[in-house]
């Protein structure tokens, strides 16, 4: 579905030479809650502004190396930023020139979506839904806060939110189960009279000696609409870091495609990294976008090379804006399904903004066996495409789908928080003909529900007068619910079944594992709130940021205080324009 919003106008500081990520620079140091000590505030304002605007205005190199410095030394610039960002807090109404433009452009499109409504257990026990691995909506929401816009409703996959972030889970023993299930139940902060129920898989995480060899077709929009430098520079950069990361076992064949396509690289060995860059270096931007036939063309280049005891994959970069060939989003789907059944797998990663797709994007990943993932920089494509390249790359549980069953006699009312589009019928479950998500190697997956205890105030439902009679005392009233997962190897075509009770336990105890449920429970609200927070109580940004603040824990990359500078960016937007949470 495409939304229709006005363009947005262009910033103060966005002239001709000006990165994108100096611009981020200056959006992040302008970004905040207020500070406690004015006077410092002040001065930190007025020497962190004239950084940003010397930094914005830096020439621009042209040579390939003094270019590698310039970004070295911005990137460093930006940790700076990062590391100092509590002892040096803005407010964002103190900085007028840095305010978000007033729209979102015009041409991005989302799928539409309503949220989870509450079920009442009695009339409604069963909740079946396919998991999803997929980060993109994440990093596009952030890429739109960084600009200076709060994103469209239809961009927040809360599902998407919460699997960008890794969590304490226990490791499976062995690869004969590829995933560990793990329970935990905790108190909602955004209402007292109700409790989140997670459900976390982790996936097995072989060594990377471990991992099969790879036969790889990177599939590259080369139309006009990439020349920008977040679309086609980035994406060379990109993929240069994922050639370093592969061996001789590996293969890698490139196609692109623009009003028409070609095959710019034979399946070539990971081993021969000097000729796969030089195939990268060569690649420009002109032209329109046939990205059908692209498709078509990188899948028979996988059939060539086909490995029957390895990873066969197309990732396909574009920013999805397919205008030639075969345009229709259901046959682009077909397209990619009937090759799904053939062993090669799709992994999309988009790029860009403006005419973004990302309707095209995650639906074409989930459809090819696949994940999704946003590039806005090029540290998101080290998090993709090295630090989680195997679970990118390799697929160790295939359609996994999770069925929760909640007894009526503890559960008045449940709601599953996201995965709205993931939803299955109840005889899905058990039909191995339906397909679902996958889980790569070392992978976490996360659900999460909202529920309401049938001892609980202030339920959402009034009980039905008959179907209340029929709750059976002999219900044990131990267990919360009874958990079914169903999941294929990858090499199976039949489907093993995992079952076992949710017992109530002892919510909110204080330990690593109540942190990480806690933190999830910040990413879970903050994603409600950017959606209109129908289910949040009132919960703000600023208790969500307190949430999260509280319950960091262990952040190996710095990506949960990221998110915390994020809710802070978002709040002072909301700021500048009250009504568009409330509107949407």
């Amino acid at each position: 579905m495409q939304n229709n919003h006005p363009a947005p106008s262009r910033h103060p500081f966005s002239k001709p030479g000006i990165s994108c990520l100096a611009f981020a620079l200056c959006i992040v140091a302008g970004c905040s809650s207020q500070s406690d000590q004015p006077a410092q505030r002040s001065s930190l304002h007025k020497a962190t502004q004239q950084k940003a605007i010397a930094t914005a205005e830096r020439p621009v190199a042209t040579s390939p190396a003094s270019r590698q410095a310039q970004e070295s030394t911005m990137l460093h610039e930006r940790r700076i930023y990062t590391d100092t960002y509590d002892d040096a807090l803005i407010s964002y109404n103190e900085l007028p020139q840095l305010r978000a433009p007033s729209e979102l452009s015009d041409r991005e499109r989302y799928a539409h979506f309503d949220d989870n409504p509450v079920q009442r257990v009695t009339e409604q026990p069963l909740s079946t839904f396919s998991i999803d691995v997929d980060t993109g909506s994440y990093a596009n929401v952030r890429r739109m806060l960084l600009d200076g816009q709060l994103p469209p409703q239809d961009a927040v996959r809360v599902e998407e939110m919460l699997n960008y972030f890794s969590y304490e889970y226990p490791q499976p023993r062995s690869p004969a189960q590829p995933f560990s299930i793990t329970t935990r139940l905790a108190t909602t902060p955004w209402n007292p009279n109700t409790h989140l129920l997670s459900v976390g898989l982790q996936g097995f995480a072989p060594t990377t000696s471990e991992r099969p060899a790879s036969n790889l077709v990177f599939l590259i929009d080369v139309s006009g609409s990439m020349q920008d430098a977040s679309k086609l520079p980035l994406l060379k950069k990109s993929f240069r870091l994922l050639t370093n990361q592969l061996t001789e076992a590996d293969t890698i064949a490139m196609v692109v495609y623009a009003g028409g396509t070609g095959i710019v690289l034979e399946p070539t060995s990971g081993e021969n990294k000097a000729t796969i860059m030089a195939a990268l270096d060569r690649l420009d931007a002109g032209g329109s976008t046939n990205g059908a036939a692209g498709i078509e063309l990188a899948y028979s280049l996988a059939e060539q090379a086909y490995l029957e005891d390895g990873i066969n994959r197309v990732i396909l970069a574009t920013d999805g804006d397919f205008n030639v060939g075969t345009t229709d989003f259901e046959q682009l789907i077909d397209k990619v399904e009937k090759r799904r059944r053939q062993g090669i797998s799709l992994t999309t990663l988009g790029f860009g903004t403006g005419n973004y797709n990302d309707q095209l994007m995650e639906q074409l990943a989930d459809k090819g066996n696949g994940n999704y993932a946003y590039i806005d920089n090029l540290q998101e494509a080290r998090k993709v495409l090295v630090e989680e390249l195997n679970a990118t790359l390799h697929t160790i549980a295939r359609d996994v789908k999770i069925q929760l069953e909640f007894n009526p006699g503890v559960v008045a009312e449940y709601r599953l928080i996201g995965y709205e589009n993931r939803q299955l019928r109840r005889e899905d479950f058990n039909n191995d003909h339906v397909d679902a998500g996958e889980i790569g190697a070392g992978h976490t997956v996360t659900a999460m529900y909202e529920i309401s205890l049938t001892n609980g105030d202030r339920q959402y439902h009034e009980p039905l007068r008959y179907q209340q009679a029929a709750v059976h005392d002999a219900a044990p009233r131990d267990e919360l619910a009874f958990i079914r997962l169903r999941y294929k190897t990858s090499t199976s075509a039949t489907s093993q079944l995992l079952e076992h009770a949710i017992n109530q336990g002892e919510p909110d105890k204080a330990d690593a594992a109540m942190t990480d449920l806690r933190f999830a429970a910040a990413i879970a609200a903050f994603g409600q709130r950017l959606r209109g927070g129908t289910y949040l109580q009132g919960y703000s940004f600023s208790d969500i940021r307190k949430l999260a603040r509280k319950n960091l824990g262990e952040d190996t990359g710095g990506y949960r205080a990221e998110f915390i500078r994020l809710v802070d960016l978002a709040a002072s937007l909301d700021q500048e324009y009250p009504d568009r949470l409330a509107k949407r």
